[in-house]
């Protein structure tokens, strides 16, 4: 299957774009947002999110990946579009049932002859203590990393049905650094030692009826294809002990203007063909589920940020905003590049808006924020080396808008430098409603003694 045929352009949402300029967000000013809820802001389009989620109706199982975005309003609207839901840890167990999804052994029944499937999945390389002992108590199904997961979990809970992530020895993403397969990466169990933990699991006393590959964070679907292929030969190890097969998440999302959204069809109906040919190789139906994590949230949210100083460093002119690697850490990490628009702050003060003429002045800037950090600035490639970025005349007060930050934005925000973790909002049918609050000073020092 050639590149050409998995990818393909899709719909494309401007929401008020025009010429880097952006005044709305899902239907919402964008002053009008940063003056009712201050900046740094997270906001979230629930469209988006919805038409995402609905773009995989094809598989039996949607399961998201929560740590891409784990607000308890972002994971009830994706609860609500039935999608089920990936734990990592027991905080995100209990952010599952914060936002309504059932956490004690309840096994959602299909009408259509599919095994049964639990709202519910721990996914991790490890029980840390605490994770063994809610795993216990609830009954929740896990997803082993490695293979000294199971005596753990068998002394736990006897005669427990287990699904093994494996690691097919590859693996891709669009960092080294989201890489989750190959001998560089921790994840999974090596294709090669199938055999032995299979004999493990028979003696721990445990049902191995899952199977999943996850190779990476953001990867191409011709990398993610050949996924199919190497799970397809790890299930024939196992047998037909198997129910429920998952194709992983790692689904891409276009950031940059030259990038495509993926056809999901053509991804399904490798998956699909997959699957009938082990129901017919062990005479059963099979589950196929898909975990996204990316795929659902990042087009849904924005950072709005203000700016606060222009200066020029040498040849370069700089735009310094209130947001910072605390807020967004995603460029620092991976060097990775989001789209950025201006909102002008003098069409907030209901003076004259920009004409066309002045909308097509750009200019060649530096965007960093406000940390004592060389490191923090969002127009980095990977290693750290400072780029710039091509954005309308800009004058301070005005509004940046950081796009594509639904995924892994929140989530690894920090209190560096003692700054307050943002607030977020979520608009949903053009209104506006703030699902997190700001953190206070007093919020920061929570828990400290002298």
């Amino acid at each position: 299957m050639t590149s050409a045929g998995l990818e393909k352009q899709t719909d494309t949402l401007t929401d008020g774009i025009s010429r880097g300029i952006r005044r709305q967000i899902a239907g919402v000013g964008v002053a009008q947002l940063a003056q009712t809820y201050g900046t740094p802001l997270y906001v979230y389009d629930a469209l988006m999110i919805r038409r995402r989620c609905r773009d995989l109706a094809a598989w039996d199982t949607i399961r998201f990946a929560q740590k891409a975005c784990s607000n308890l309003a972002v994971l009830n609207l994706i609860r609500s579009e039935g999608v089920m839901v990936d734990a990592v840890s027991t905080g995100e167990i209990h952010r599952a049932e914060k936002a309504g999804y059932p956490t004690h052994a309840v096994l959602m029944q299909s009408s259509d002859g599919l095994p049964p499937v639990h709202p519910i999945v721990y996914t991790a390389d490890i029980f840390d203590r605490d994770s063994l002992d809610v795993v216990a108590k609830l009954g929740l199904p896990v997803n082993c990393g490695s293979a000294d997961m199971l005596e753990q979990l068998a002394a736990r809970v006897p005669g427990a049905h287990v699904t093994l992530r494996v690691n097919p020895g590859f693996g891709h993403g669009h960092s080294q650094k989201t890489n989750t397969g190959g001998e560089g990466s921790k994840h999974g169990i090596w294709h090669e030692e199938i055999p032995d933990v299979l004999r493990r699991a028979e003696w721990a006393g445990l049902c191995v009826s899952g199977l999943h590959m996850h190779i990476g964070s953001g990867a191409d679907l011709v990398h993610l294809a050949e996924v199919a292929e190497a799970l397809e030969r790890v299930a024939h190890e196992i047998g037909r002990s198997l129910t429920t097969i998952s194709a992983g998440g790692g689904l891409p999302v276009p950031y940059k203007p030259n990038e495509v959204h993926a056809d999901l069809g053509s991804y399904f109906s490798l998956w699909d063909a997959t699957r009938k040919r082990l129901e017919e190789r062990f005479g059963h139906r099979i589950r196929l589920e898909i975990e996204p994590g990316r795929y659902l949230t990042a087009e849904a949210g924005s950072v709005i940020t203000e700016v606060r100083a222009i200066k020029r460093q040498g040849t370069k002119k700089y735009l310094l905003v209130d947001a910072g690697f605390n807020t967004l850490a995603r460029p620092v990490l991976y060097g990775s590049w989001h789209p950025m628009s201006l909102c002008p702050e003098k069409e907030s003060q209901n003076q004259t808006a920009r004409g066309p003429a002045e909308e097509e002045i750009v200019e060649d800037v530096v965007v960093g924020g406000p940390l004592c950090e060389s490191g923090d600035i969002f127009t980095q490639q990977e290693g750290g080396f400072v780029e710039t970025r091509a954005l309308p005349a800009t004058s301070v007060g005005d509004y940046l808008v950081i796009e594509t930050c639904g995924a892994y934005g929140f989530v690894m925000a920090s209190n560096y430098n003692s700054k307050p973790l943002p607030a977020e909002v979520l608009i949903d049918d053009g209104q506006a409603r703030l699902v997190r609050t700001r953190q206070t000073p007093d919020d920061l020092v929570r828990g400290e003694t002298v």
